[in-house]
């Protein structure tokens, strides 16, 4: 029968998402660039091209959704979104390779300089007895053994969790009586897909709650010191991460409630965990090298 499907893949009908979001990008990418030159209207420019970019990604992913459920996503198409899942998490590890390696270049070749009262001395500007080291001399820094091991075991608990219910989905643990603290939330007794999300997101949100708290009470600042800026870039953009991967747990939460996941077709939620692990992994080398490696003195508390 001419016209008739006779293959696995899914021919796309015309979209006005790809020109739609890459204008938007660009609105906001020139919005932000007025806004740091601090010309009229730069924030509101910045403010139009995010909200164009977020209402992108909505109706984008909206639209994906639409065809899962209509039976487009063949297996092979669900290889290839892993394929593509894959492809932007290495993306994603060279990204970070970038600020460890700048944390490193400063730490093995650190510049003499010292952190007193507040104040960056460096040896060129005449204190010459500073000598090279890292930390620069006079810095305190956060205690490794204190928030940031609790953040540690809050991440990998949460990988435990988003691991549950990811199972559960395979081997279809849902439904349940719906009774005590979990019933007020409409979860059933037998529910492992959303205890394990619900318990991954509010671990996620602990996690940032504080990482917030370890900023505001941080004994260094981020503007004028290689320490702080490298520290703050590193982990700042680790839990920007940490933000966008609870938002994705979250997504995936309401599309359980919804019924969208089956145990033979669940890649959004794949995803997420694949997403959320890698999140988890990073967090680790960020331990391991900037707060117990590159710690110093610990800073009293």
């Amino acid at each position: 029968m001419a016209g008739a499907k006779n293959h696995d893949y899914h021919i796309l009908p015309p979209s006005p998402w790809p020109l739609i979001g890459s204008m938007m990008a660009l609105v906001m990418a020139a919005g932000g660039i007025m806004y740091m030159h601090s010309a009229v209207g730069g924030g509101w420019v910045f403010l139009i091209g995010l909200a164009g970019v977020l209402g992108t990604m909505w109706g984008w992913w909206h639209q994906v959704i639409r065809e899962a459920h209509a039976g487009d996503h063949t297996p092979v198409v669900q290889l290839h979104f892993r394929y593509g899942m894959i492809l932007f998490i290495a993306s994603e590890v060279m990204f970070f390779v970038g600020w460890f390696w700048a944390y490193f270049d400063f730490a093995l070749f650190p510049t003499a300089m010292s952190f007193v009262d507040g104040q960056v001395e460096r040896a060129a500007e005449g204190a010459a007895a500073i000598a090279a080291q890292w930390p620069p001399k006079g810095l305190e820094v956060i205690n490794a053994f204190e928030l940031p091991l609790l953040n540690t075991l809050i991440l990998l608990t949460s990988g435990t969790t988003v691991t549950w219910a990811h199972h559960a989905l395979i081997h279809n643990q849902r439904g349940g009586v719906k009774r005590g603290f979990w019933g007020l939330l409409g979860v059933g007794d037998r529910d492992g897909v959303l205890k394990g999300l619900w318990l991954t997101v509010a671990l996620g949100v602990l996690f940032s709650s504080i990482q917030a708290y370890e900023y505001m009470h941080a004994p260094f600042p981020f503007k004028g010191l290689n320490y702080g800026a490298s520290f703050f870039m590193a982990t700042g953009f680790h839990g920007f991460h940490v933000l966008v991967g609870t938002i994705f747990l979250i997504v995936c939460l309401i599309r359980a409630y919804k019924g969208d996941f089956t145990p033979k077709q669940h890649f959004g939620f794949e995803a997420a965990a694949w997403y959320w692990h890698f999140v988890d992994v990073v967090w680790l080398f960020l331990f391991a090298a900037i707060y117990v490696w590159g710690a110093g003195t610990p800073a009293a508390h």
